[in-house]
């Protein structure tokens, strides 16, 4: 059987590389985007979506089915989006419109990127829209939903920054700190390894099993991220 993906937010911190990791993983990797990624290669699609707010007539078009894999490292910022309003539409909305409709056309298998401390009770409205956005997806009932939580992502962020100032700050101190503290920041490289590495192993499992199994939702901590991507960062 020919395997398949299909990914939204490819050209973020996390996607950029997580799309370079599917591509060696799956023999077709869809791309859903405003913009191609910056890693193309002869097995990737890419359907360009100016207005996600046009995603059901785009995702129309696309081959989609039970053989594919789907991600999701779709999100933002308050400051990046402009408003709170703005803010849950793109990190809950458009999440969730995706997965339905990838539910909608037989997708088992969804991988997304969320945040640590995501909480849909949570007083601040990142981590509520993060947790209600988990909640949503958890509620499609996917044969295998894998959430990851990372920390402080470490990389290159355009317009947060906070963040690049919190990296800076982390680096001079960073070869004192282990990785086993909960709250390590973590390379968006690494996060991108632990999502390929987790569906990865969902298909090397199935491959040898016919029995059906029941939904099924796994959180992968910080932790938990660091430790599984130790020897490939």
């Amino acid at each position: 059987m020919q395997r398949k993906a299909i990914v939204i937010g490819a050209t973020g911190l996390v996607g950029q590389y997580l799309v370079k990791q599917l591509s060696e993983l799956y023999d077709t990797l869809i791309v859903l985007a405003r913009r191609p990624p910056r890693y193309i290669n002869a097995s990737m699609r890419f359907y360009q979506i100016n207005d996600f707010d046009n995603l059901p007539e785009v995702f129309a078009s696309v081959s989609v089915d039970a053989s594919t894999d789907a991600f999701s490292c779709l999100g933002t910022t308050k400051k990046q989006a402009g408003s709170d309003e703005a803010f849950r539409k793109i990190d809950h909305d458009y999440n969730v419109k995706f997965a339905q409709l990838c539910r909608t056309k037989g997708v088992e298998n969804f991988f997304l990127l969320s945040a640590m401390h995501a909480d849909e009770n949570s007083r601040f409205l990142y981590n509520r829209v993060k947790g209600e956005t988990e909640q949503s997806i958890i509620a499609l009932g996917f044969r295998h939903l894998v959430i990851f939580r990372p920390s402080l992502l470490l990389g290159k962020h355009k317009g947060r920054p906070l963040e690049t100032m919190s990296q800076k700050a982390f680096q001079l101190v960073s070869s004192f700190v282990s990785e086993s503290l909960p709250l390590h920041p973590i390379s968006a490289k690494r996060v991108a390894n632990a999502m390929a590495m987790s569906a990865h192993s969902i298909y090397e499992r199935g491959k040898y099993s016919d029995n059906p199994v029941s939904p099924l939702t796994k959180i992968i901590e910080n932790k938990q991220m660091l430790s599984m991507t130790r020897l490939k960062n």
